[in-house]
């Protein structure tokens, strides 16, 4: 075996390679489970769509770079943003200039704003995922059609273990709200008995907040949650259908 040593290492032997960050970054727009992509303004694929990314920056690891892509790219800032790593993508083919390692990110708020291209896009909008899924929808840009995939089931799936549905609504909401991020999502509403109950059960999933007072029409006011500490719901709430 070979020790390679700070003497002996030498980088010109490995051919080079470099790492991008793309996100997958959801909101809910209208009742629709929506998508940010930008439209590229150079080469390759200049004109066609994609998820928002670069190239990470040798002083910066990848989180750091998905940050930054995120405002350079949209103008949309990480505040109320939840963040996670999705998966790496390796393919020796997957982009025509070099070798190129994408860490692909998701990231996921509630309502958010149109977004304004950045200088290395020509345009920057809200996609519904069922537009991207039809016939009339864009092709996108190198493997992300790929990453897209994988970061929606990311989310579909953890909405059933875990209490991330929350982020997808502005504080305080209505238990109404909340199960129609479910719908969005899942793209079809879940049990309203058993998604009641499985809220209210679950310590820590949400916090009453009082009763919405807000709208002048008769009757009982709708009651009012914001977020828990809870993490997990022990055992799943499980897509219809699965």
């Amino acid at each position: 075996m070979i020790l390679l040593t700070e003497e002996t290492y030498d980088p010109s032997a490995y051919p080079p390679f470099a790492v991008t960050v793309d996100l997958a970054i959801f909101t809910i727009r209208g009742g629709a489970l929506s998508v940010l992509l930008v439209e590229r303004g150079e080469d390759p694929f200049a004109g066609a769509w994609a998820l928002p990314g670069g190239f990470v920056e040798p002083d910066e690891d990848a989180e750091q770079a998905a940050w930054r892509e995120l405002a350079e790219e949209t103008g949309l800032t990480g505040e109320g943003f939840h963040l996670e790593q999705l998966a790496t993508y390796t393919s020796p083919d997957r982009d025509p200039r070099m070798r190129v390692v994408s860490v692909a990110h998701v990231a996921f708020a509630p309502d958010l704003a149109d977004p304004r291209a950045g200088s290395d896009a020509a345009a920057a909008r809200w996609w519904r995922v069922d537009e991207l899924s039809s016939d009339d929808g864009p092709a996108l840009a190198f493997d992300h059609a790929q990453i897209l995939e994988d970061a929606l089931e990311r989310v579909r799936s953890k909405l059933e273990y875990t209490t991330l549905a929350a982020q997808f609504v502005r504080e305080p909401f209505t238990l109404a709200e909340l199960r129609a991020v479910y719908t969005a999502v899942w793209g079809m509403a879940p049990d309203l008995g058993n998604f009641r109950r499985k809220v209210l059960a679950t310590d820590g999933f949400v916090i009453p907040a009082g009763r919405d007072t807000s709208g002048g029409n008769p009757g009982p006011k709708p009651l009012l949650f914001t977020r828990g500490p809870a993490t997990a719901i022990q055992p799943a709430m499980l897509r219809p259908g699965t």
